[in-house]
């Protein structure tokens, strides 16, 4: 009889077919995930028109997703440590992709807005759940890349909203946007089939057989006997709770990771829902302002990807550290009305560090915490981090009823990303120190 601990196994097996159904499984989730978050920011020129909205009860029109994502994350994120990842995310995506499809029904801003929040709760028990199952199924010396990579589908996601938006809602109107959101349905029996349950969460429930049969999948070359078992260390840590993520020396790093969260997501939602409309009022055309939607996307997928990249070379606190700096002087610049050239230059280096800087930041909560209270930690982090999204969309609204010139206004979305760049930065040396601290304890 053997005792197999499977994150080492994992973490010595190559990666395998196994694990690239389930880096595409889970990407394909979030580019359905993409694609319903950013939507909502290609139709709002034509809903400011269609329903006679201001600035401010349009942003506040998109915080109402926002506000579900919040509690989504919060609810969905430690619920699926307790009933299991996989019905995490299935519960997530039939309830995301339902509500979107049922918001082109919407007749009245308030009609609009509750069916985006229930949307919103979906979304937001997706994401935590998605990045738990892949940072477990990847072994740790491509965890980073392999989670960015899954994460890229979001930017495609984005990509798509934009790409459809250029060709239906001139014509069409944005009604369809959202119906097109009930096509992903036909995916979910393919979920169910193929995509696997924790490891962890199966041997916790002490179902041996069933994490065997999915074991056997992911390192086909340890023979099983019928007496082995497999073990997880992880699952034996402490009950997923919020004071948890703040015990053992992770405050600090808890508290600023949070800070991080609640400004990148406060800077994606703001540029995602009015980077259209502003370049529209900037003199830009309709075409190009949508493009620009497009640019931010495809920069967020290639920086998600090369972040993680690097990441796994340099450390990902290093990286975010960069990306947010970079971040801060890209969207300032935005501000100087560019040629359309540079503009979507500009907006492709703020994408790729912003969304992509999300993704990171969410494999380094996957990273800092063990697997009993890692959906607590992704969750938490990201509900905080739906603070923020509330918050840029709405402040976004404000700023711009303010009608200050339009470069003032990129400087103040920098702020966020160079506050960020801070916490980050305490962030690394925080974690340095306490890998030094475990490096020289006693043995």
């Amino acid at each position: 009889m053997r005792n197999i601990e499977v994150g080492e196994a994992i973490d010595q097996s190559p990666f395998g077919r196994f694990q690239w159904m389930v880096v595409a499984l889970c990407g394909a989730l979030l580019i359905v995930d993409g694609y319903d978050v950013f939507v909502a920011g290609t139709v709002l020129p034509t809903l400011i028109a269609e329903w006679g909205l201001t600035k401010p009860q349009a942003g506040a029109l998109q915080a109402w997703a926002l506000f579900g994502m919040m509690f989504g994350a919060l609810i969905l994120g430690p619920l699926a440590d307790r009933i299991g990842r996989k019905k995490g995310v299935a519960i997530s995506f039939v309830l995301f992709t339902t509500a979107t499809t049922l918001t082109g029904f919407a007749n009245t801003p308030e009609q609009f807005k509750v069916l985006r929040f229930i949307a919103g709760l979906g979304c937001g028990g997706l994401m935590p759940n998605a990045v738990a199952l892949m940072n477990e199924y990847a072994p740790k010396r491509l965890r980073g890349t392999m989670v960015a990579l899954m994460f890229s589908g979001y930017s495609i996601g984005g990509m798509l909203a934009a790409g459809l938006g250029i060709g239906i809602i001139p014509g069409f109107g944005w009604q369809p946007m959202f119906f097109a959101a009930a096509i992903p349905l036909l995916m979910l029996p393919l979920i169910l089939w193929k995509l696997p349950e924790s490891l962890g969460f199966l041997i916790g429930q002490g179902k041996q057989d069933e994490a065997k049969r999915i074991f056997a999948k992911v390192d086909p070359g340890t023979i099983l006997g019928p007496d082995d078992r497999l073990v997880f260390t992880e699952t034996k840590g402490a009950r997923a709770s919020v004071a948890e993520l703040f015990r053992h020396g992770r405050s600090l790093r808890t508290t600023m990771l949070w800070v991080s969260f609640f400004c990148c997501l406060l800077l994606v939602y703001l540029l995602s829902s009015w980077l259209p409309k502003v370049l529209q009022e900037a003199g830009y055309a309709e075409r190009a302002s949508l493009l620009s939607l497009f640019s931010l996307n495809f920069g967020g997928m290639a920086g998600a990807i090369l972040g993680g990249r690097m990441g796994d070379r340099f450390g990902l606190p290093r990286v975010v550290v960069g990306f947010f700096l970079a971040a801060a002087l890209s969207i300032a610049l935005i501000g100087a009305n560019p040629a359309p050239g540079l503009l979507f230059l500009l907006v492709f280096v703020a994408g790729a560090t912003t969304i992509g800087t999300q993704i990171l930041l969410y494999a380094s909560v996957a990273q800092l915490y063990n697997l009993s209270v890692r959906g607590a930690g992704l969750g938490w982090a990201s509900g905080v981090g739906r603070i923020g999204a509330i918050v840029g969309p709405t402040l976004g609204g404000v700023l711009l009823a303010r009608e200050l010139p339009l470069g003032q206004n990129f400087l103040i979305f920098a702020i966020p990303a160079a506050v960020s760049a801070g916490a980050m930065l305490v962030f690394a040396l925080s974690n340095s120190r306490a890998r030094d601290r475990v490096h020289l304890a006693p043995a």
